[in-house]
């Protein structure tokens, strides 16, 4: 009998591996760490995937915050048919739906962020009867000015920018010159054979 039993595991266990069992649950991914500079918006990504059929008459889906060093946790926003941000604490007025049930995105956005704001978000969602499963967490970190790497971006799309309008200008440049040197070599081409002609009364 262990025999069987130890054998028993090493083919489910293969199954698992090869993608051909499917274990059933909530699966929810988050983009995990993140930095919002003070007094700006930031989106908290958080998408999903479920082994039912998206019911959005009883998908539930809810945000929560822990502070930084602290264990307990607020409620940031709900989501059960429709949304409701919280009436009252830190992010009344603050969080604004940014999600798709049907998309299976879960996704909000937290408006003009503080220092205080700093700490993990946790994103949970339930569509039952899928009701079990992992729990999607995102490490916010507000800083008052953007990361070496942001304005890094930020150049090399405003440089990206300006290249792609200096080279749009140099293509309408060089198209007007085309025309201009095509008509200057059709009016000399109209204008040589009327220099050519010869008086008929001359021999």
């Amino acid at each position: 009998m262990c025999v069987k039993g130890a054998y028993f595991l090493t083919v489910l266990s293969g199954l698992a591996a090869s993608g051909v069992l499917q274990v059933s649950g909530m699966r929810i991914y988050t983009s995990g760490n993140m930095e919002a500079v003070n007094g700006t918006d930031v989106r908290l990504k958080c998408t999903f995937q479920s082994s039912s059929p998206i019911n959005p008459n009883a998908i539930i889906i809810s945000w929560s915050f822990r502070p930084l060093n602290l264990d307990q946790e607020e409620s940031v926003f709900h989501y059960q048919q429709k949304p409701y941000p919280p009436l009252e604490g830190p992010f009344r007025k603050r969080v604004v739906w940014a999600g798709d049930v049907m998309g299976r995105d879960a996704s909000i956005i937290l408006q003009q962020v503080k220092f205080t704001y700093n700490g993990t978000y946790i994103c949970q969602v339930k569509n039952p009867p899928d009701v079990h499963g992992t729990v999607g967490k995102i490490r916010l970190r507000v800083v008052t000015t953007a990361s070496i790497s942001e304005l890094l971006l930020l150049a090399l799309a405003i440089g990206g920018g300006i290249s792609a309008v200096v080279i749009l200008l140099i293509i309408i440049v060089s198209c007007r010159r085309c025309k201009k040197r095509r008509q200057g070599e059709q009016e000399g081409n109209e204008e040589a054979p009327r220099k050519e002609r010869k008086d008929p009364t001359v021999w």
